[in-house]
């Protein structure tokens, strides 16, 4: 499959999540930018930091027309909790066969301790009003990473 890059039309997808309805790419068509965020797994020391910093940048990215969306294979019951330990403040969706994950690239194989394994692959996009990619980040900092958006959504 190939690498998604700016100027690609973003994948469709509809998920379950943490809001309670399912929320779909489409929803936001022609209304709001969107900051579509892949991580591995909920309460991990770099998934937090992630996470972390878009609550703390999201009202200054909010104004700018802007909503994030975290995505990672985890449930919402997971994502629940993940939520109120740290005070998230946007959805998180859960994609559980990894399906959104396969569609944008961002889950593969990787490396632990020298064991291969499938997981997904931090990388975040942004999705302009029109459904077309803006920015694409295949390799993420999760320290910060809120701030860096920011930056780039003026």
């Amino acid at each position: 499959m190939k690498e998604l890059k700016a100027g690609d039309k973003a994948p469709e997808f509809t998920l379950a999540a943490t809001t309670g309805k399912t929320i779909s790419l489409s929803d936001y068509a022609g209304k709001k930018r969107v900051v579509l965020y892949f991580y591995p797994k909920d309460d991990t020391s770099g998934c937090t930091k992630e996470a972390c910093s878009f609550r703390d940048t999201l009202p200054r990215i909010d104004a700018r027309d802007t909503v994030v969306l975290g995505v990672s294979p985890d449930d919402l019951k997971s994502h629940q909790k993940f939520i109120e330990k740290y005070g998230l403040n946007f959805p998180l969706l859960s994609d559980p066969d990894h399906q959104v994950a396969e569609a944008y690239g961002a889950w593969g194989e990787k490396s632990m301790y020298g064991k291969k394994y499938f997981g997904i692959i931090r990388k975040t996009f942004i999705v302009g009003k029109e459904g077309t990619l803006e920015k694409v980040f295949h390799k993420v900092s999760p320290e910060g990473h809120g701030e860096e958006i920011l930056q780039l959504i003026q």
